[in-house]
This record gives structure tokens, sequence and C-alpha cells, in this order.
């Protein structure tokens, strides 16, 4: 009897040490929680240049925004880089359509006010703040008195 309970309790310790490990090797879904986030950064997925505007086509999709920033083969809503000093027009290809980018406290660009545009008033900042950030970002037809569709949190980070 005492045996089979220690053979348990060893048991239960391996366990604990094996789950203890594989939840600290667990990643965040978030990019900009990984250690170095700017890392992730290539060619395929930054946007811009010094000598090029980096724009960024944000849609009403379904009950969200759909952000999708102009390099190739570019997903939904998925993480991208600009370097500092870039020119990112904030924009939507969809007729009819207004939008909203908040970024907090701490947004990157200049001027740092909250980015709101629409089908004919793409919005121009400028890249300043190395770093990395989670925005929100939100879409709605024109007129609509409940048309603001939900949230996305992208992620993007500016590199130096």
């Amino acid at each position: 009897m005492r045996k089979q309970l220690h053979s348990c309790r060893v048991a239960l310790v391996i366990a604990f040490v094996l789950m203890g490990s594989t939840l600290t090797q667990a990643k965040s879904k978030y990019i900009c929680d990984e250690p170095q986030p700017a890392d992730l950064c290539t060619a395929a997925n930054t946007c811009g240049s010094a000598s090029e505007s980096c724009k960024i086509d944000i849609r009403r999709s379904g009950g969200g925004a759909s952000v999708k920033p102009g390099v190739p083969n570019a997903k939904s809503n998925q993480f991208f880089c600009v370097k500092a000093g870039t020119e990112v027009v904030w924009m939507t290809s969809s007729k009819n359509t207004g939008f909203s980018v908040y970024f907090g406290t701490d947004s990157p660009f200049t001027p740092d006010d909250p980015i709101v545009g629409g089908g004919s008033k793409p919005v121009t900042v400028k890249a300043q703040t190395p770093g990395c950030y989670k925005y929100d970002a939100g879409a709605f037809y024109s007129g609509a008195v409940f048309g603001m569709s939900g949230g996305s949190k992208p992620e993007l980070v500016i590199l130096p």
C-alpha cells in the first residue's frame, strides 16, 4: 500500500513539473507580448520605406474591422512593421465607409490624435516612436446609427 501511495505521489510530481514547463513555454497570442517583437519584422511584413508611404486599408468585415497593410499577400489584421520616419496613410477602399484608429495615450505617430477618416478622407501620419503597439480599429457605414463595427486589436512595430 505504501509503495502504491509513493508511486502516485511521484507520478503527480512529474505531471505537475511537465505541466509547468509546458505552460512557461506557451506563447502569447500577441506579438507585442514577445520579448523582442522587432525581431519578427521581415521584408515580407514591413510596409513602406523612407521614399514610399505605407498604405493601410481599413474595411468593415462582418461584425468587425479588417485592417490590411500594404504588403504583398497581406492578411486581415496581420501584424506588420513600419520604419520610423515613414509616412503612413490610413484609408479605406470601401465607399461610404468611415474608420477610426486609436492608440490610446501612447500613439507612435505625429500628430498623436485619434485617426478618423473615410472613403474620401484618408489620414496621413508619420511613424515616430519605435516600439510595439496594439491599437483599436473600427469601421462604420456612413449615416448608420448603429453601424459601428466591433473593433479589432491588430498590432504593429515601429522600427528605429
